[in-house]
């Protein structure tokens, strides 16, 4: 059965109680905070044939099939690959599923996520089965980034915001998820994380802290002229390079904030707080700028799965950074 979270709570039961369900929900929200698992959780009840309550029952036929995959009446939608797009082919298949008569007699349930990666062909093919699903059929969209949906799509559905847990809620979740981390390490990860719990339990299993340990001890040894831009490029290889593209625009942003407002407490995570103070008081701004600009269009292309050189970009990025302090 999908987790429950706290933070959903109020909502699994204005959810859950309704007598009459939509035909269509678009559960939007940032990426990280349990919508898939919402989503799953009310999946099994509509498929459910003694919800318990609000709950599916976990012992009924529906529940067994559901729980081995194989529920004739349930259709999960979702890219091919990963970070792909959602085809029209996909699509088609989905309505051909929704026209179709419910094999065990009662709903059908279709889940879609993220439903953002249907390209356009693929979002058109799907507004007539929104507008009017056959028989009793819910459709249950996941959107991370709603602004990408188109505004057909999005006015076909009950549009739902999933609520964002606050910062003691996640602290909470991460102590029963992560037993054996520290208060400092949880809260660390949160914050590398966004604020997204989840997103926090993933980064501690790919061992983030570690990661970033090791790349702000580079970056000190940069600025001490202690390294060279190409030496650090090539001990970074086995680092993700989105997340070294995050980091370096995370803090070309608050180097920037620092310069603007002297706060001391807005320069993010005590690891870096020292160095961007520096740089803060020895760069100048239209120089921070430059880099801030470089950054996002380099983060952009690594996005887009540009075809890039690893090491020359991240040669060139450490170049800049080493040629921040002094004259603009």
């Amino acid at each position: 059965m999908a987790e429950a979270y706290p933070w959903q709570a109020a909502l699994w039961q204005r959810l859950a109680g309704r007598a009459q369900h939509a035909h269509a929900y678009l559960l939007h929200g940032p990426a990280g905070i349990g919508k898939r698992a919402l989503a799953e959780r009310l999946m099994a009840s509509l498929l459910c044939r003694n919800p318990n309550g609000v709950d599916a029952c976990g012992t009924c036929k529906a529940c067994h099939l559901l729980a081995a995959g194989t529920h004739p009446d349930n259709f999960v939608l979702e890219p091919e690959e990963q970070d792909k797009a959602i085809k029209v082919d996909q699509v088609r298949e989905l309505v051909g599923f929704v026209v179709q008569t419910a094999q065990l007699g009662g709903r059908k349930v279709v889940l879609v996520e993220p439903a953002e990666s249907m390209n356009l062909n693929a979002a058109n093919a799907l507004l007539k089965s929104l507008e009017e699903p056959s028989g009793d059929t819910v459709l249950l969209l996941v959107c991370h980034q709603p602004s990408r949906l188109l505004p057909t799509v999005k006015s076909r559905c009950v549009q739902q915001a999933c609520p964002l847990p606050t910062e003691a809620q996640s602290l909470a979740w991460l102590a029963g998820a992560l037993p054996d981390s520290s208060a400092e390490m949880r809260s660390e990860l949160l914050s590398l994380a966004a604020g997204s719990p989840l997103n926090a339990a993933r980064l501690h299993g790919q061992a983030v802290l570690e990661q970033r340990a090791l790349v702000v001890e580079g970056v000190k040894r940069l600025l001490k002229q202690q390294a060279a831009p190409s030496q650090l490029a090539e001990s970074w290889n086995a680092l993700p390079l989105l997340l070294l593209f995050d980091w370096f625009c995370d803090w070309s942003q608050l180097l920037l904030r620092y310069q603007l407002t002297r706060d001391e407490q807005a320069l993010g995570l005590a690891d870096m707080r020292k160095v961007l103070q520096y740089l803060a008081d020895k760069t100048a701004q239209a120089k921070v700028l430059a880099l801030q600009e470089w950054v996002l269009a380099q983060r952009q292309k690594i996005l887009g799965k540009a075809n890039l050189n690893r090491v020359l970009l991240l040669e060139a990025l450490l170049v800049q950074w080493a040629s921040l302090p002094g004259p603009g």
